[in-house]
């Protein structure tokens, strides 16, 4: 069989078979692809691993079919048909009539480069293109078929799986770490199972993307698309979806994307509107096993195609980062105030990153919050009625509820909201106290004419301040302010530096 595959590989990367294009042929552990001209070609490898079974031409023409109805409906732009390639006359023929030999998934090709792996290394993963990445996340899992099943069973399968694999692997990823990740994702286990059952209960286990990682991402016409959906099992594509974003955020952060891995979830979050807030509680455990499953896959792909060193090395920082996931660092509670226009979200947004355990802070914006209440798109203007003082109690309502939820996961929280009066601040301290978590207080200030300048230049930003907003606010009697003061008129980096600098006690 290996040899009749060899015929096909050799076939499709043959730029004669395409007109004279140029070929390019690309292989992972499962698959190999040709890019040629405006099109690609896929054949699935003819392997058998313990949990992926390729090795029969009538299960490769299978799954090629069940990856091309998975991935058709989210991205129509790439995913064309299944063709044979048939033996005619002696000679491999694409499409032709006589028996077939292999099949292949016809795929238009997007643009080279489109790959959010490759924009991320051109350092192109903006912060709007990792909150669309959010949304779009969100949107897909909202439309996902959901599925019977308790969701810790699920989660105990494959950790079982990566424990009998790791096994033959001790030699590549390190012993010490294939032990500690075992009693490590037990442990997390167990803590967390009677959520994963509830969560299978409530409709939480769904019919998931499955592989949803940078490369498994593609922009087109500037937007994040996902495609190649896991298609060979069932079992291990059915899931819960915030283990399905966790396989997401890993691979940012894998990729040294912090700021990004945080974006994304706090975007996927704000979408879900506080529904997935008490899952968080699993996100530790969903991202050590999404590493796990990462540092197995990168051991096998080196043993198809014999680079072992590079692979090997990759893989333990996989397990690493899985290891780092499992630690449990204490939550803490972070509220940045001001005037409008004092960049509250901006410097949050740099903060979340780095508070608490991985990936970050869960950033809580009170503009945000309030477009959530009044049923508004976060770029939706609000009318003058959204902004009475019930409107406002509301709005602080909703932060300290959802605050309070997620810190309980173990997941440290950071709030953004003006806090110009003394309830409201203290509102925020003795939900830290209540928590029993440590808090912090973050004061920005800035001269009115700055704030006013800002606020006039925003542009697409869910804050409706403008001047006469600032105006109002400075004549405001905010009592007596105990939280850091930091001036927050210089650059950026300067303001961020000093926050930093409080937030760890120097």
């Amino acid at each position: 069989m290996a040899d009749e595959q060899d015929k096909v590989i050799r076939f499709l990367a043959d730029p004669a078979t395409h007109g004279g294009a140029e070929v390019n042929h690309l292989e992972t552990h499962g698959a190999h692809v040709f890019l040629a001209g405006n099109e690609a070609f896929k054949i699935k490898r003819a392997v058998r691993y313990d949990y992926m079974d390729f090795s029969t031409l009538e299960a490769r023409e299978r799954m090629l079919k069940r990856e091309l109805d998975l991935n058709r409906p989210a991205a129509p732009q790439i995913y064309r048909d299944v063709v044979p390639v048939t033996r005619e006359g002696g000679r491999l023929t694409l499409g032709g009539d006589g028996p077939p030999v292999e099949w292949v998934l016809r795929m238009w090709r997007f643009p080279d480069g489109a790959e959010l792996s490759a924009v991320a290394a051109r350092g192109e993963l903006t912060d709007k293109l990792a909150e669309e990445l959010g949304r779009v996340v969100a949107d897909y899992h909202a439309r996902a078929p959901r599925r019977e099943g308790d969701g810790a069973d699920r989660i105990d399968a494959v950790v079982s799986e990566l424990e009998g694999t790791f096994a033959g692997m001790r030699d590549a990823l390190g012993a010490r770490r294939v032990s500690a990740f075992s009693e490590g994702a037990r442990a997390a286990l167990d803590r967390a199972a009677s959520l994963l059952s509830r969560r299978g209960r409530n409709g939480r286990v769904r019919r998931c993307h499955g592989d949803l990682h940078l490369r498994n991402l593609v922009l087109i016409e500037g937007q994040p698309v996902p495609f190649d959906a896991l298609e060979f099992d069932e079992r291990l594509a059915t899931c819960d979806i915030l283990y399905d974003l966790a396989f997401l955020v890993m691979d940012l952060q894998h990729h040294g994307l912090d700021r990004a891995a945080n974006i994304v979830l706090n975007a996927w979050l704000f979408a879900q509107e506080g529904a997935e807030d008490d899952g968080l509680a699993a996100l530790p455990l969903f991202l050590a096993v999404r590493a796990g499953i990462r540092a197995m896959v990168e051991v096998q792909t080196a043993s198809v195609a014999h680079h072992a060193t590079a692979s090997d090395t990759d893989a333990r920082d996989y397990l690493d980062y899985a290891l780092k996931a499992l630690e449990g660092t204490p939550p803490r509670l972070v509220a940045v105030g001001g005037l409008s226009g004092t960049g509250k979200s901006t410097l949050a947004r740099h903060l979340a990153p780095g508070v608490g355990r991985v990936p970050g802070a869960v950033h809580l914006r009170s503009d945000l919050e309030r477009k959530a209440l009044f049923s508004a798109g976060p770029l939706e203007h609000l009318p003058d009625d959204a902004y009475t003082d019930a409107a406002g109690r509301a709005v602080y309502d909703r932060l300290l509820e959802r605050a309070e939820t997620i810190l309980g996961t173990g997941q440290s929280v950071l709030l953004d909201a003006t806090f110009l009066s003394p309830q409201e601040r203290d509102g925020a301290a003795t939900l830290a106290r209540r928590a029993g978590v440590p808090f912090f207080g973050l004061w920005l200030e800035a001269p009115q004419p700055t704030l006013t300048r800002r606020v006039t230049a925003r542009r697409d930003d869910a804050s409706d301040a403008d001047a006469a907003v600032v105006a109002k606010q400075a004549d405001r009697d905010i009592g007596q302010v105990d939280w850091a003061r930091l001036d927050a008129s210089g650059p950026l980096d300067d303001t961020v530096a000093r926050a930093r600098a409080r937030l760890s006690g120097r």
